[in-house]
């Protein structure tokens, strides 16, 4: 198996967990953060099961291989726990409480039920066009980034 699959596999595995643990609010916090540093070491780590003599063109392409692979498992993970955070928050009702009265009379006059907008599904949805997306760019960029570090102070 190439390095940067193997590394992608290990880092997405890495990537579930720690969306595990942003589902509690204290350590959600530092979540984010975390995954940042996440992709970085999954560059690494391709880079660290590379043949030796790593040339830094090469260990950038492993370990942005290994972000993408690690940012899909976590941003299938993310859009599967997305409904879960939400019925963690209060479900739809403790959203639907914080908006002025006016923004949803004016979603009612419009013919929109503001309780069709707010849901799991939605929630769900808004993940994959965003974040997903999102993190697979930074895993992506990220992970060579790291890779290419590596690459350049440990080339043997």
């Amino acid at each position: 198996m190439k390095p940067g699959v193997k590394a992608g596999l290990v880092g997405g595995a890495a990537l579930v967990v720690l969306n595990l643990i942003g589902l509690v609010p204290v350590l959600g916090c530092i979540a984010m953060p975390l995954q940042l540093l996440f992709y970085i070491g999954i560059g690494v780590l391709a880079a660290v099961w590379m043949a030796p003599r790593r040339e830094g063109g090469r260990a950038a392409g492993q370990g942005a291989i290994a972000g993408l692979i690690a940012g899909a498992i976590g941003g299938i993970a993310s859009i599967a726990l997305a409904p879960v955070s939400l019925a963690m928050s209060g479900g739809p009702q403790a959203i639907l409480s914080q908006l002025p009265p006016e923004s949803l009379q004016a979603l009612q006059g419009a013919g929109i039920d503001p309780n069709a907008i707010i849901n799991s599904g939605t929630t769900a949805g808004l993940t994959a066009i965003c974040c997903v997306p999102v993190g697979l760019l930074l895993g992506a960029g990220l992970g060579a980034l790291g890779a290419l570090i590596l690459a350049g102070t440990k080339p043997e």
